[in-house]
């Protein structure tokens, strides 16, 4: 008889696997990543508050020291910037970045040669200028590059003849590419946490385990901290096609249970408790985002408010494995919070108390999300 697991059950497996409980938080920014699989790293500032809502003490320093020398950060599932430990590393790259890096290489060279006729010979000569500067200097910003670097300089003219069209520096695409194909990697931020200020050094290459290896791994990961889940979840988390979502599944064993939406997918585990527990999670979080079907804990009336068009979340608020409301940082620091529906006093005191630690927290440091959701920016704009 298959098993069935329901939403109640699922809710209750948020708080221990992704160490949102107090109880369950830890101590270093990797076992934060791990009980997620991946942090989000489009926006600078998300990867901090992700690590931050799942600790019990985070120093920047410590955080910072860990996030930019003792893991990585790869282009990978949906073609997203991650920052992944070094255990999960070599399976996120196998599995899916390493695919990316070839793609994108093939769009780079297509954009340097319609923009300024340049070829592969002419990249890779260029890829090695890069090289031997950082071999030599051991860390240098883009604009230390280019000023050693004259190919760096180069401006190429994209859409062309179009009314669109622009003149672009290839500074930061060429750096972009050899960041994604793994041969260098961002140090840490210049200045604040949240700033997009960074210099470039070399990279230390990893293990590359069999593709088919690393995806089974990768899914298998993704279970013990997101299962159960349908197939269209596992797909679109992965951003792999059905074909190889399949095969990565049956290479692990994975057990068929019912879900609310359907068939899903599961590892065998015990049953998980935790107490009583809120959380602020940042933009981009990845528990918000782990899971294609979100009914189980969004509400579909409140899914408009928190999300862009492009399918990007916003600050939520979260209560026992469910998204409660949203919150955003206005412009004088304060942290406003909107609740939906009715609450409880006892959830409405604990809310206040997350609050009150995060402002504790953040200081004086000012942060904006990249991707602007409507329930946010109705936050930030409202002076109360």
């Amino acid at each position: 008889m298959t098993r069935k697991i329901t939403a109640q059950q699922r809710r209750a497996r948020i708080g221990a696997r992704h160490l949102l409980a107090p109880s369950r938080r830890v101590d270093t920014v990797t076992e934060a990543a791990d009980a997620v699989v991946a942090l989000h790293a489009t926006d600078p500032a998300t990867v901090f508050l992700s690590a931050w809502a799942r600790m019990r003490f985070a120093d920047l320093n410590a955080m910072t020291d860990e996030l930019f020398e003792g893991m990585e950060r790869l282009l990978c599932m949906r073609r997203t910037m991650f920052v992944v430990s070094a255990a999960v590393a070599p399976a996120v790259w196998s599995s899916t970045a390493r695919t990316i890096a070839a793609k994108q290489q093939t769009l780079l060279l297509k954009y340097l040669a319609e923009g300024g006729g340049w070829d592969a010979k002419w990249l890779a000569g260029t890829h090695d200028a890069v090289l031997s500067v950082l071999r030599e200097r051991g860390e240098a910003t883009a604009a230390e590059l280019s000023a050693e670097i004259p190919q760096l300089r180069e401006k190429v003219v994209v859409a062309a003849g179009k009314p669109y069209e622009a003149v672009q520096n290839v500074c930061s695409r060429v750096l972009r590419g050899l960041s994604v194909e793994g041969v260098i990697r961002r140090t840490a931020p210049r200045g604040s946490w949240t700033s997009n200020q960074f210099g470039w050094t070399l990279a230390t290459p990893h293990p590359e385990p069999p593709a088919a290896e690393a995806k089974a791994e990768l899914v298998r990961r993704w279970l013990e901290r997101f299962g159960p889940g349908t197939l269209e979840d596992i797909k679109w988390w992965t951003g792999w096609g059905l074909g190889e979502t399949r095969k990565a599944l049956a290479a692990i064993g994975a057990e068929v249970v019912a879900l609310d939406e359907g068939e899903g997918f599961d590892l065998p585990c015990d049953p998980v408790e935790t107490e009583e527990w809120v959380a602020l999670l940042p933009a981009l979080d990845p528990t918000p985002m782990g899971w294609k079907h979100r009914d189980w804990y969004l509400p579909d009336a409140y899914r408009a408010a928190l999300f862009d068009t492009y399918g990007n979340v916003g600050p939520t608020v979260w209560c026992d494995g469910e998204v409660i409301g949203g919150w955003a940082q206005r412009g004088d620091g304060a942290i406003g919070v909107r609740l939906f529906g009715e609450q409880p006093r006892s959830v409405v005191r604990a809310v206040e108390a997350e609050v009150e630690r995060l402002r504790a927290w953040i200081g004086d440091v000012r942060f904006v999300p990249r991707f602007r959701t409507p329930l946010e920016r109705e936050i930030t704009s409202d002076s109360r």
